[in-house]
């Protein structure tokens, strides 16, 4: 249920994508040919770029397409990197946990609204909260999974 819901939402984000590339190349066009740029395009393409960031985030740790260096741990044999697998999890967790408490926190605090658009800033904090709870989600399960993997004998 988690990966599918992980799957909307990344879908419910790349919505946005189309709109944002055409509000950019609006805003280059107007600002380039007629000195005209549009209003409100930064703080606009500022949050749509948080919508599709943030809730493809737990997507692209279910497909493993998050960056990884393994130059240090593929020297180590399988037990020691599974050890390091486990190890990065869990701080991933700890980091995330405190992405989703300040995420909350601070969004459902915030006041302020943007400057040229006077879009409010709140629920795009909260949204912080909700990306990082289901990419806090799909860690678990990949804790779980690098769990089984430390504790199964080599065949």
């Amino acid at each position: 249920m988690v990966e599918r819901i992980n799957y909307y939402m990344a879908a419910f984000g790349m919505i946005f994508i189309i709109p944002l590339m055409l509000l950019t190349t609006a805003d280059v066009v107007g600002r380039s040919l007629f000195n005209k740029p549009i209003p409100g395009t930064f703080e606009l393409s500022e949050f749509m770029l948080a919508v599709i960031i943030l809730l493809s985030a737990g997507y692209t740790q279910q497909v493993k397409g998050h960056v990884s260096v393994d130059f240090l741990t593929s020297r180590f044999n399988r037990p020691t990197q599974r050890v390091f697998q486990v190890i990065t999890v869990c701080l991933s967790l700890l980091i995330i946990t405190i992405v989703i408490w300040q995420g909350f926190i601070l969004g459902i605090r915030e006041t302020e609204v943007t400057d040229q658009l006077r879009i409010p800033k709140g629920p795009f904090k909260i949204l912080l909260g909700i990306g990082g709870g289901l990419l806090w989600l799909q860690l678990i399960f990949d804790l779980i999974d690098s769990l089984k993997e430390l504790v199964r004998r080599p065949s």
